[in-house]
């Protein structure tokens, strides 16, 4: 075996160490990218991609208004039907007392239809139709006279008294009160000294207070009105009506019923220009 007498060299055989394998480097968290390499996106990221802009297509629109209309009718019907009944907080006796005053309307109704056809019978049956027709002529021509406010009227009824001292009371107060009465079978009325007849009219004065027919009517104001007591005097007292509406602009309203009430106010008969009898 040949040995290296090389002078320098210890005569001794020199080994490599042995290879010791190297751990595998993990990349850092905080690595910087690589340019020009695409990295993967987060969740939240993914997300707002597919919402934003949002991708609509016509039919997605089309329905969608059609929600929305259908949404706004229901919801104008729903407020519509609470709005419609102003009775629903009303007491079980006012409710019961306006019943009854649509029965006696009713009532009425029947009566004057029956009248009339009594009147029929009466000329059809009459042995002298021509006196009774006069009779008859002459009965509608009192009605008539009370009704157009060319002849005095007496009967029970109520007066109703509005004392407004702030001031308050609008025209159009007084004309749904005047509504309210004839509604409930009011047969004459009268404000203070100015007969209320059916082409009455009422307007607001510039320095307060009300013209009836272009007269001003002073403070407080008076009605007298001749009807059926029982029906008068609830039709102004029901919940929201016109006795509600005028103490809640702060006037002192007062109702009071009577066995004869005395309405003298006249008005001019005129003779129409125009219109003539088709009977002529």
């Amino acid at each position: 075996m040949a040995t290296d007498e090389t002078p320098g060299n210890d005569n001794r055989r020199k080994e490599l160490p042995a290879e010791v394998p190297s751990a595998p480097v993990e990349p850092a968290d905080d690595a910087a990218p690589v340019q020009g390499e695409q990295q993967p996106l987060k969740g939240r990221q993914r997300l707002v991609e597919a919402l934003w802009p949002p991708r609509v297509t016509r039919p997605q629109l089309i329905v969608a208004l059609l929600l929305f209309v259908l949404g706004l009718g229901l919801a104008i019907q729903v407020r519509s039907n609470n709005d419609s009944s102003a009775l629903r907080g009303a007491r079980q006796e006012d409710l019961v007392r306006i019943l009854d005053e649509l029965d006696d309307r009713t009532q009425r109704l029947e009566d004057e239809k029956q009248r009339l056809e009594d009147q029929r019978t009466g000329l059809e049956n009459s042995s002298d139709q021509a006196e009774e027709a006069r009779k008859q002529t002459v009965e509608k021509e009192r009605q008539l006279g009370i009704l157009a406010g060319t002849v005095a009227a007496q009967g029970p009824g109520i007066t109703l008294t509005i004392d407004d001292k702030k001031g308050s009371v609008e025209a159009d107060m007084l004309l749904d009160a005047i509504q309210e009465l004839r509604a409930a079978g009011a047969e004459a009325i009268q404000i203070n000294d100015v007969r209320v007849v059916a082409s009455t009219y009422l307007s607001d004065t510039d320095g307060g207070g009300v013209r009836v027919d272009g007269r001003k009517v002073g403070k407080p104001y008076r009605f007298k009105v001749i009807g059926k007591p029982q029906d008068l005097e609830p039709a102004l007292n029901i919940p929201g009506g016109v006795v509600q509406t005028l103490e809640k602009e702060q006037a002192t309203v007062t109702v009071a019923r009577a066995e004869k009430i005395v309405v003298d106010a006249l008005r001019p008969a005129k003779r129409p220009d125009y219109a003539r009898s088709s009977s002529q």
